[in-house]
């Protein structure tokens, strides 16, 4: 039995795709009772929250993680000495960063290399050399580096510089939205989009393809996932698309569930990502889904998606409105769909991670720090 703390600094209940991976993987390790003790590191977010999924005991770090200042210090500082101070055996970082240098071996899950691959697509410029900076200080810490995607594998080699034989491919899965009513009958015109209002997510992408769209056979689209003032809503009122966007913000559970099974189909346009969790969680619950044509969506999703031009105004346009007049399409998707969904589970990721923590606390080198120019194939 080994003992692991759990860096959890970065776990506020704002954080999306990382947290839903967090708690499944942990809730997962829970279930499969792996022996090992789990310690969390919580930032004063999370103590504050209901964590009783966690299957451990959580220290209250006394660092925001909202607060990027004290959160990157304590990343980079307080997470190694959390780890002496409780004798770990090994520390796991689940999203993506964590301690400069630690006494004991490091695994760190990084999702993507968005910092990196699209700097002009992130929300705040000033933050983007900070984090290139603290992603290759993690990287030279690191045991090994599990990542979601082969993309993001081969992102990783390139960016930092770190050796692909040291990043296993762990790929996540979708949730199951238990309460959605399967098999409601869809509404032919409407289109879901989710999530924040992030650059890359190319929301403002979609607004404007709807433009392109006649007025006469323009669908119904809604916008979920914002706080505050929307930056989309400058763009419906300079298109003047007030009937038919609907930009709802935050959403009830209820009326998310309702949208996932009333539907015709879920629209993701980003530029980049490393994953894609909304797309698996649509598929589990027979939504289809409309996709942009980059690689790491191929990988992810196969043949079970639509795929567009995210660059291209007319080619999302062109997608949505085959999506509202082609219903024999949008059947053989959702059937698709299923059968892709189901390729992957939280279980499969939950014991392929814990195998890379036996591998590298297994590993007689991990005592010791070896020059990178002299690792062998791990």
């Amino acid at each position: 039995m080994a003992r692991i703390l759990v860096n959890l600094l970065s776990f506020t209940g704002t954080k999306g795709g990382m947290e839903t991976y967090t708690r499944a993987l942990y809730e997962e390790f829970a279930a499969m009772e792996t022996g090992h003790e789990y310690i969390g590191f919580g930032s004063t977010e999370f103590m504050q929250r209901d964590h009783s999924w966690f299957p451990g005991r959580v220290i209250d770090s006394g660092i925001s993680g909202e607060n990027r200042f004290v959160w990157a210090f304590g990343e980079l500082f307080m997470v190694g000495r959390a780890a002496r101070r409780e004798k770990a055996d090994l520390i796991h970082n689940p999203a993506t960063l964590g301690p400069w240098r630690s006494r004991v071996p490091a695994v760190y899950t990084m999702h993507d290399m968005l910092y990196f691959r699209a700097p002009e697509h992130m929300a705040t410029p000033l933050y983007t050399k900070p984090v290139q900076w603290m992603e290759k200080r993690a990287a030279g810490n690191a045991s090994a580096i599990i990542t979601d995607s082969i993309a993001s594998a081969e992102d990783i080699e390139t960016y930092l510089r770190f050796p692909r034989e040291r990043t296993p491919v762990v790929y996540l899965a979708g949730t199951v939205r238990e309460t959605v009513v399967t098999g409601a009958e869809r509404e032919r015109d409407l289109l879901l989009v989710v999530g924040n209002r992030l650059p890359h997510k190319n929301m403002a992408g979609i607004v404007r393809a709807m433009a392109r769209i006649p007025v006469e056979q323009r669908p119904r689209l809604v916008v979920t996932g914002s706080r505050g003032d929307d930056p989309l809503r400058p763009i419906v009122d300079e298109l003047a698309l007030h009937d038919h966007v609907d930009l709802r913000g935050w959403v009830s559970t209820e009326e998310l569930d309702w949208l996932y099974a009333h539907a015709t189909a879920l629209v993701v346009a980003n530029f980049c990502d490393g994953f894609g969790l909304p797309s698996l969680d649509a598929m589990l619950v027979g939504l289809p889904v409309l996709l942009s044509d980059i690689p790491v969506y191929h990988e992810i999703n196969g043949e079970a998606a639509g795929y567009f031009d995210p660059l291209d105004l007319d080619s999302i346009a062109a997608t949505l409105l085959r999506a509202t007049t082609d219903p024999q399409w949008m059947a053989e998707l959702a059937e698709r769909g299923y059968e892709q969904a189901a390729k992957y589970s939280w279980r499969q990721t939950a014991e392929q991670t814990e195998a890379v923590f036996q591998k590298t606390l297994t590993d007689p080198r991990r005592a010791k720090r070896i020059p990178r120019s002299q690792l062998d194939t791990w």
